[in-house]
């Protein structure tokens, strides 16, 4: 690998980043398709053979490992040992986007199908290979779709059982977390508008036009259609806004 010159070397860096491939493997797809990203990516994912084949005996012990010992699952002090065997904070953005590709259905929990399906997806099965793969789960928060689809998930994921809207305490937590990693400069304010003007829980509708709204209408609001199809929420919080005198420069 260090034979090669810069060029190559950085096309292998962005094509493990991008598809969570080895080093091996990344060569050998974009030699295969003669130093060319898009028809690199064509190969690999044409060819399984590439990807990285897990152990379920393996995955079988991980799950072993962290299994709470009188229900047949993964509850919050097995994850806690799992964030301290992969050096991962409990509080970690990238703890959600594991949960995503876990799609587990509740926050703080997984089922054995949950936790062996997720890991074989992503080609871990072992902790070394996990904490490998950190780096490339932290790059998917930087994709505009798996963003969104991130985003979306996590209202799902993070509201209680059998509740169809998200505790506000909990939705103003995941927008925090998820809006720092977009940096929405009005993130805070609009937590402190709920918390003075709302205080209920938030529906999925809201939840979903958020991100429409933090996507496309500027800090300074220049861009805002009073006449658009905006949640009433959104629509009073660009008041409030108004009446406070907050517009970003």
């Amino acid at each position: 690998m260090h034979k090669l010159g810069r060029g190559h070397r950085d096309k292998i860096q962005q094509f493990m980043t991008i598809t969570g491939a080895s080093d091996k493997a990344a060569l050998q797809a974009l030699k295969a398709s003669d130093w060319h990203l898009e028809g690199a990516f064509d190969f690999f994912y044409s060819h399984p053979q590439l990807r990285t084949v897990t152990d379920s005996r393996y995955l079988e012990e991980l799950y072993n490992r962290y299994k709470d010992p009188y229900v047949d699952m993964i509850m919050a002090d097995g994850i806690t040992l799992l964030c301290n065997d992969i050096q991962v904070d409990p509080q970690d953005i990238v703890m959600l986007v594991i949960s995503w590709h876990m799609k587990a259905g509740t926050m703080c929990e997984f089922s054995k199908k949950e936790f062996i399906d997720g890991l074989q997806s992503l080609g871990v099965d072992s902790l070394e290979k996990f904490r490998e793969k950190i780096p490339y789960m932290r790059s998917e928060l930087k994709d505009e779709q798996k963003f969104r689809e991130i985003y979306n998930f996590a209202f799902g994921w993070a509201k209680e059982k059998g509740q169809k809207s998200l505790a506000l305490d909990t939705a103003i937590g995941m927008w925090q977390l998820l809006f720092a990693e977009k940096q929405w400069p009005l993130v805070d304010h609009w937590c402190q508008f709920l918390q003075a003007r709302h205080n209920k829980a938030i529906s999925r509708d809201t939840w979903a036009q958020l991100l429409e709204f933090a996507k496309t209408v500027g800090p300074n609001l220049s861009d805002y259609d009073a006449e658009g199809a905006w949640p009433y929420l959104i629509d009073e919080f660009v008041e409030y806004l108004n009446e406070n005198g907050i517009m970003q420069k």
